[in-house]
């Protein structure tokens, strides 16, 4: 079926997305041209080009609005500065601040080591995790990349090169999840499971 170049245009914009496919971009496309006011098409296309005005915190490299040298929790005085939990990507940041049970700071890597597609250390931003805890103030980083080949290379690679600076590096545990069932864990989780146990 061919369809006017504008919509076309969006369906592929669309799709472009990650986990997004044809038919969920076919649906919003349509939704979006359904919508009786264009309020929420604006309201859309101001949020996407104001995507532009969002940078980099110079400390822990999670987005912060331009002009900001500092993200919201870097500047937040109330946060332990000298307490880094480090994370594969800024989603990661979202999940662990939704728990409210964090109140250090964070270092954003943008990924994790994986030789085969050619991402080396100096792809990540290792380097400035690594200054920042040559600064001084810094008592104990958390690894919290993903229980993965690559996150787990990543914590390895990490914990080398930050335990010789005198600094506690711990990894977060890992497990069986809350309501899941051993009989259906992989073998991974178990193995982590069996290795995090604590004493009742």
């Amino acid at each position: 079926m061919s369809l006017p170049e504008p919509i076309q245009r969006a369906i592929d914009a669309f799709a472009a997305l990650p986990g997004i496919g044809p038919k969920t971009a076919s649906r919003l496309t349509f939704y979006l041209l359904r919508e009786p006011s264009a309020g929420l098409r604006e309201a859309l296309a101001e949020a996407i080009h104001g995507l532009g005005e969002v940078t980099y915190c110079r400390q822990c490299y999670n987005f912060t609005a331009a002009g900001e040298e500092l993200c919201p929790i870097c500047r937040d005085p109330h946060r332990d500065a000298g307490l880094i939990c480090v994370v594969e990507e800024p989603l990661d940041v979202v999940a662990i601040e939704r728990t409210g049970a964090y109140r250090g700071t964070y270092h954003v890597l943008h990924g994790v080591l994986s030789p085969i597609e050619g991402v080396g250390p100096e792809s990540l931003r290792i380097a400035e995790l690594v200054a920042r805890v040559q600064r001084g103030d810094v008592h104990e980083v958390i690894i919290a990349t993903n229980p993965s080949m690559e996150g787990d290379a990543t914590a390895m690679y990490l914990h080398r090169r930050l335990a010789p600076l005198g600094v506690k590096v711990t990894r977060l545990a890992r497990g069986l999840p809350v309501g899941g069932d051993v009989e259906y864990a992989d073998q991974y989780t178990l193995r982590g499971a069996l290795m995090e146990r604590k004493e009742m």
